[in-house]
């Protein structure tokens, strides 16, 4: 029997989803963004979660992004909604969530990654947004959460120039919140959600939205 490539784990007020499609890097095909989307929309509706970690298999990388065999072979309205609904539906979740990016993020993984409130790194972390070479151009949700976080400048380097900055850099930028090793991440990630998992859902709700609207 063949496994899922969205594995969702819930406990003690916590969802945590794995990315499960490690032989093919993680890339992210139509039918995990379809269940991606579901899994988070139901998140936001469970009143017994308080946080969301997005974590992926395999150890190496954390999403080669778009299935490539899959782009432009659906219309690219098609294409382009599916990832818009997936960005929204990450940007509305009303709990913490938690990237844990243990390799490279390219493309459409950025899309989970910047979706997230934080995101902690590996060392070994790269982050490459190859939207030109590719021929395909972001979703507006991932523009505005690149230009918040590392500014226009930066932003056209990734977008524009097609640069890939490493783990160093993505910190320094605001890229990442905080670098720490591979075996490592899953204890870091326990740590920042522990206050949320002990907090009425209520409270977390209104701190999230102070810190997302200000």
């Amino acid at each position: 029997m063949t496994e899922p490539t969205i594995l969702v784990e819930s406990q003690q007020a916590l969802l945590t989803v794995t990315l499960n499609r490690p032989e093919k890097a993680n890339a992210l095909s139509l039918q995990m963004l379809y269940r991606l989307t579901e899994v988070i929309r139901e998140a936001a509706g469970d009143e017994t979660l308080s946080a969301l970690v997005v974590k992926a298999a395999g150890g190496r990388v954390f999403s080669a992004g778009a299935d490539l065999s899959e782009l432009h072979v659906e219309p690219d309205d098609l294409s382009a909604r599916v990832w818009d609904d997936l960005a929204e539906t990450l940007d509305r979740l009303p709990i913490l969530s938690v990237a844990l990016v243990n390799g490279p993020c390219i493309g459409g993984g950025m899309t989970l990654a910047l979706g997230c409130d934080i995101r902690i790194g590996a060392p070994e972390t790269t982050f490459q947004y190859p939207a030109l070479k590719n021929r395909v151009v972001p979703g507006d949700i991932d523009v505005k959460r690149l230009k918040a976080l590392i500014g226009p400048g930066r932003m056209s380097l990734l977008l524009l120039g097609g640069q890939s900055v490493n783990a160093e850099t993505a910190l320094s930028w605001g890229l990442l919140d905080q670098i720490t090793e591979r075996a490592d991440l899953p204890a870091a990630a326990d740590a920042i959600v522990e206050t949320v998992r002990a907090t009425p859902r209520a409270k977390v709700v209104e701190m999230k939205r102070l810190c997302r609207d200000g």
